[in-house]
């Protein structure tokens, strides 16, 4: 393309490319319109500006134009969708915080889009906004125990400030815990093979896991048991005395649990 470059347009441009103000982007142009009156080809361009032919093609038409004030403002781009209305955005935020949809557990983007007559992104875009997350609830529960103030502080005391010549273990169990075997022996895992078990297993009923956690030393106490009964929590407890030293008073930690509060764990105490 043949390009006539005046000596002023060209004075000017050489002034953008060296200039500190000026954009990189308008100093892209600059050269675009310098080379192609120097008579490079727009292969050479493309090559040394690293841009695209269509993007050469687009400021030569403007420098014809619009002359230099095309290359310094560019053309503005067409506005883009209107943002909603405030009514409208907390319409939005009123239904999503107050109400729920028809047949349905909570709003979704399609849903409340299209009970308000806008698009699913605009809702999607309102709740980022607004930190807001419809699909997801939190559990809770508030203890109904007139005395769970009390237990709470001797629970975190035993953790924070445990007393003197005595030790701490927090009690737990797993119940209904399937002991299964396989139908046949595996194979070993080797370099370049995975390890083989069958697909089908034997049942051999289940059991139930009791563990003292020795909060200090961070070591456990394990049991295995056949159920989940006072007596085996009592044979637990009874593991758990033989196990620590008999100068220590024992302190355990266990949930609210009928099995734990049995008359007969109560009549049994060692220590």
């Amino acid at each position: 393309m043949k390009l006539t470059l005046p000596e002023a347009d060209k004075q000017v441009l050489e002034r953008w490319i060296k200039s500190r103000a000026i954009s990189i982007k308008q100093k892209q142009r600059a050269q675009i319109i310098l080379m192609t009156a120097s008579g490079q080809s727009t292969s050479d361009i493309i090559g040394n500006l690293q841009v695209s032919n269509p993007t050469i093609n687009l400021w030569r038409r403007r420098y014809l134009e619009a002359g230099l004030e095309g290359l310094a403002k560019g053309k503005t781009r067409a506005p883009g969708i209107p943002r909603l209305a405030s009514d409208k955005i907390q319409e939005i935020l009123t239904l999503t915080l107050t109400g729920k949809p028809v047949a349905a557990t909570h709003w979704s983007c399609r849903t409340l889009a299209k009970q308000v007559g806008v698009s699913r992104m605009s809702v999607n875009r309102i709740w980022q906004e607004h930190k807001l997350k419809p699909h997801r609830v939190k559990g809770f529960k508030v203890s109904t125990d007139p005395l769970f103030a009390e237990k709470l502080r001797d629970v975190i005391g035993l953790y924070l400030q445990p007393p003197e010549k005595a030790i701490v273990f927090s009690v737990d169990e797993k119940s209904q815990i399937q002991a299964l075997d396989r139908t046949q022996p595996g194979l070993p895992m080797k370099p370049g093979k995975a390890g083989t078990m069958t697909h089908d297993y034997k049942r051999h009923g289940t059991t139930t896991l009791f563990a003292a956690l020795n909060v200090h030393e961070g070591t456990v106490i394990g049991e295995c048991l056949p159920k989940h009964r006072n007596d085996e929590f009592l044979k637990f407890l009874k593991v758990i005395d033989k196990r620590t030293d008999k100068t220590l008073a024992v302190h355990l930690i266990v949930d609210n649990y009928a099995t734990h509060k049995h008359p007969s764990l109560s009549s049994n105490r060692s220590r």
